[in-house]
C-alpha cells in the first residue's frame, strides 16, 4: 500500500515514520510512504502556494493550482486510490474508516495550513475530508501521521499478530479490556486470578465484561450506537446491578 502526503513542511514528518512498526513495514515493502513538498508543484519563480482570500478576511488560503497539480501527478491511474483532505471540518476519523482505507492501493493526504484550502479542492478534487478530532492544529501534518499509522495497522503483515488488531479499542465497537503482565503481585496490587486460571471460556467472558464496563464508564456513547448480543446484554445488566450495590 502507498501513502502520498502533500505538505509545505516535509521536515515535520521525517522522524515520525523512521521508527516502530511503520519503519519495519516500509523496510519489508508492505507500505510505501512518500512525502511531497507542495512548492514543487508551483509554476512561478517564488513558488507561491497561498494567497489572500476573496472577501477581505485575515490570513492566507492555499491556492488550487499547486494542489490540483500535485494530486493529478501523484495519483496512480491503474490503482485504487483515495484522496483525503485533512481539515477540522471533515468527517471524524475512526477505526472503521481506517480499516476501509486499508483496502485501497493508494491514499493521498493533503495537509492544509493557514486559513485552509481553496474550496474548489474540496468540491472537485478530494474524495473525502477527514478530521482527527474537534480541535484545530497549525496544519494537517500530525493528522496525516495519525491516519497513516492507524490505516497501516490494518494492512496484512504490518502488525505481527493480525488478530491483536481485532482486539484493539474501537475495533469491536467497545473499548479494549484491561491487560496485565508479571509480576502477579506488585505492591499489593494483584492481577485478577481468572487470567491465570487456565479456563479460556472464563477468561473470554471476563474480558468481554471488562470491555463493556470500561466502555460504559468512559465512552457510554459507543454503547448507544452498538447492537449488543444476548451475552453482552446479560453482562451489561450484571454491571449495572453491581453498580447499584456498590
Amino acid at each position: 500500500m502507498r501513502f502520498d502526503i502533500i505538505t509545505i513542511f516535509p521536515g515535520i514528518l521525517e522522524s515520525v515514520f523512521s521508527a516502530g512498526i511503520i519503519k519495519k513495514a516500509q523496510d519489508k515493502g508492505m507500505i510505501d510512504i512518500k512525502v511531497h513538498d507542495l512548492r514543487d508543484y508551483t509554476a512561478d519563480k517564488h513558488r507561491q502556494v497561498d494567497d489572500r482570500p476573496y472577501g477581505g478576511l485575515e490570513g492566507m488560503v492555499f491556492k488550487p493550482e499547486p494542489v490540483f497539480r500535485a494530486v493529478e501527478s501523484l495519483k496512480q491511474a491503474d490503482k485504487s486510490s483515495r484522496v483525503l483532505l485533512l481539515t477540522p471540518q471533515g468527517k471524524l476519523f475512526n477505526s472503521a474508516l481506517a480499516e476501509e482505507l486499508a483496502g485501497y492501493d493508494q491514499v493521498i493526504l493533503i495537509c492544509g495550513r493557514y486559513e485552509g484550502v481553496d474550496e474548489r479542492v474540496s468540491d472537485y478534487l478530494v474524495d473525502e475530508e477527514i478530521s482527527i478530532g474537534d480541535y484545530v492544529l497549525s496544519g494537517g501534518e500530525l493528522a496525516a501521521a495519525v491516519v497513516v499509522e492507524a490505516v497501516s495497522r490494518f494492512v496484512p503483515g504490518v502488525v505481527g499478530r493480525e488478530e491483536s488488531v481485532r482486539h484493539d479499542s474501537f475495533a469491536t465497537g467497545l473499548l479494549d479490556f484491561p491487560q496485565y503482565t508479571r509480576p502477579r503481585d506488585y505492591r499489593g496490587y494483584k492481577v485478577p486470578s481468572v487470567l491465570f486460571s487456565g479456563d479460556h471460556q472464563k477468561i473470554a467472558r471476563w474480558r468481554l465484561k471488562k470491555s463493556l464496563e470500561k466502555t460504559l464508564a468512559k465512552r457510554p456513547d459507543m454503547l448507544k450506537s452498538r447492537k449488543l448480543s444476548a451475552e453482552e446484554e446479560k453482562l451489561l445488566s450484571e454491571i449495572l446491578e453491581e453498580r447499584k450495590e456498590s
